[in-house]
């Protein structure tokens, strides 16, 4: 069943296109990588979704609802979170008031602080940072930030969930962390529409990959497709990744009856 779909999504800056006559659709269930070089319209696209910016031409659908001029506030109520690339914490509060934010702000399901709370503190036991609960935000890590930002979307209950390069900055074993998360959280029923330049971290949890090259789509389907088309390696991957995947698959073959 589909839950979200773009239908010739267009976004024009002055004399600039940065999105161009782009379709597709996401799956319930299902995570959607999004790749390409810098400038290529991703993070463009994620602010077309949930309304920081308005669709130039083409529509968007969420559920069968049509998100056209709907404010950020409106189809974040609909069901669709975000995390953003760089974490918009505020610094004077602590790790749960920052989620309790989102809790508040972000949904009609926290009628007040005391609810809430029973939501935020669920939520940080997802992510894995319940025992820093009463830190000010300043003295957690980046990994943390990281999770924090990840929570206050969660706490949200999205269906569909946005991330924006959340693996940024993080080591190996950040990230493999953070990958699991994510393939936890996509196990509980929530759509997952993911933006990131690890490819190793996009091509191990997405089910199926768009790519974007100056603002319009030049490939969509499963990793293994995506990693063997030839317009992506050209435009993007380059034949390094390529020779990389390949080396990973001889050293770790996948057995016939997998």
């Amino acid at each position: 069943m589909v839950v979200f779909e773009g239908r010739k999504v267009t976004k024009i800056f002055g004399g600039l296109t940065a999105v161009y006559d782009v379709d597709f659709e996401i799956m319930e269930g299902e995570i959607f990588g999004l790749i390409g070089p810098n400038g290529a319209g991703k993070t463009t696209m994620l602010n077309l979704i949930n309304g920081i910016f308005p669709v130039t031409q083409g529509e968007l659908f969420f559920a069968g609802k049509r998100l056209n001029g709907l404010r950020p506030y409106q189809i974040t109520r609909l069901g669709i979170g975000r995390a953003f690339q760089t974490v918009r914490a505020f610094e004077g509060m602590t790790v749960k008031e920052n989620v309790l934010v989102g809790c508040l702000f972000g949904t009609h399901k926290c009628h007040d602080i005391s609810t809430g709370m029973k939501v935020v503190e669920k939520t940080l036991d997802l992510v894995g940072i319940a025992a820093k609960r009463d830190r000010m935000v300043s003295e957690i890590t980046i990994a943390d930030r990281k999770r924090l930002e990840l929570a206050r979307a969660l706490v949200m209950e999205p269906k569909l969930l946005l991330l924006d390069e959340v693996m940024a900055g993080l080591n190996q074993r950040e990230v493999e962390d953070l990958m699991q998360m994510i393939i936890e959280i996509n196990r509980n029923g929530v759509a997952i529409l993911v933006i990131e330049h690890v490819m190793k971290a996009v091509m191990g949890i997405s089910h199926r990959i768009m790519v974007l090259h100056h603002g319009k789509r030049i490939a969509l389907g499963p990793p293994k497709e995506i990693a063997e088309d030839e317009k992506v390696i050209e435009s993007y991957l380059g034949e390094r990744f390529v020779r990389m995947e390949a080396e990973r698959k001889k050293e770790n073959p996948v057995p016939e009856d997998a």
